[in-house]
């Protein structure tokens, strides 16, 4: 325990003493929760659209105001010569509404009337979201246009945990998340392969301390550096994006314990198996963060991931801690739902150390 103890200590004086480690360890994390909370956004505002309305009466205009009074469009004037496809092409709307001759007509005659919508699907996601837009525009006019009787089901929508639709609730405790995919095992990987590029790691094959206790005071280091980050990271959620916890929060605590133990020891393992720093960082950025940035359910649903890939967002640990993040702060399930996340994640640290364990352990005994 003396030299577990002693290792950690070494290594927690290190960081002390390097200001860029330092900024490193407890800046840059925060700096990119906040970009990652105020760039991501999943909301659809202030869309350009044009509307060309060949028909010129009181309802294709009454009509075309009912777009003009939605947050999500913005109508913007199309030229007396130009076409909807030609602001389309241009770049000028993302979408263009075509009111047909005689809209007013078949209205009052009761002939459905057809509107067309050009959608730009280049970005199928926001094309997605615009075009279910559109029909709630366009069915509310319509029910505005309505008389008689109301119709027997009227359907009453509540939207449950995020009312408002923030995506700032959506994307801040995922990007809490991610974070930590990217700096506690990259100042662990740092750390490992640093000593074996300089081979200051010959010193520690013929000192008297065990791979596994080198292994673990170098773990407890950088697990106290993640609490560190956790603790500054929680309070931007705070104060830059009004978020807090809404339930009972020793799921997230207990979980937060064995997902930075998870996080220091991949890069423990890294750190162990590549002696060599930007090899290191490569593996640290390619294989941590960018598969927990695109497997984890960050932006989309793990669902939609194609089935010969998502198998392996079973091994990404960032998906199981951004959904006990969101359920600690957007819906409060609490441990009937999220108690098989500590689980998960202390299994899968123990086999990150337990792999890192047998490489240091292989080298010594052969040194």
């Amino acid at each position: 325990m003396k030299r577990i103890l002693a290792q950690a200590r070494k290594e927690l004086a290190q960081v002390r003493r390097d200001r860029l480690v330092l900024f490193l360890a407890l800046v840059l994390p925060q700096i990119l929760l906040a970009l990652f909370g105020t760039a991501l956004s999943l909301t659809v505002t202030d869309v350009p659209i044009v509307i060309q309305d060949l028909d010129q009466t009181a309802l294709s205009r009454a009509y075309s105001d009912a777009w003009r009074q939605t947050l999500t469009f913005r109508v913007v004037e199309l030229g007396s010569d130009s076409q909807p496809i030609d602001a389309l092409d241009r770049g000028d709307a993302r979408a263009a509404i075509i009111i047909p001759e005689n809209f007013e007509r078949d209205a009052i005659r009761g002939v459905p009337a057809e509107i067309q919508i050009l959608v730009d699907a280049t970005d199928a996601n926001t094309a997605n979201v615009l075009r279910g837009n559109a029909f709630g525009v366009t069915a509310n006019f319509a029910r505005s246009q309505r008389s008689g009787a109301a119709p027997a089901i009227r359907p009453e929508t509540r939207l449950w945990y995020n009312p408002g639709r923030d995506s700032k609730r959506f994307v801040g405790p995922g990007a809490f998340a991610v974070m930590f995919a990217l700096f506690p095992p990259l100042l662990a990987a740092l750390a490992l392969s640093r000593e074996g590029e300089q081979k200051t790691i010959l010193q520690v094959y013929a000192s008297s301390i065990s791979a596994h206790e080198y292994l673990i005071g170098k773990t407890v280091a950088f697990w106290l550096v993640a609490v560190a980050q956790w603790m500054i990271g929680v309070a931007v959620l705070r104060f830059m994006f009004g978020i807090w916890f809404v339930a009972d929060p020793t799921p997230l605590l207990v979980g937060t314990v064995a997902y930075l133990f998870c996080c220091v020891a991949f890069g423990v393992m890294v750190g162990a198996a590549i002696p060599n720093q930007a090899a290191a960082i490569q593996l640290v950025q390619i294989v941590g963060f960018l598969l927990s940035f695109l497997l984890s359910g960050l932006i989309f649903p793990i669902s939609n991931i194609p089935a010969a890939l998502r198998w392996i967002a079973l091994f990404v640990p960032a998906r199981y801690y951004i959904e006990l993040s969101r359920d600690a702060f957007v819906r409060g399930a609490g441990w009937p739902a999220m108690w098989h996340v500590p689980i998960v994640l202390s299994v899968i640290g123990l086999v990150f150390f337990a792999v890192a364990w047998k490489r240091m352990r292989r080298m010594q005994v052969s040194a």
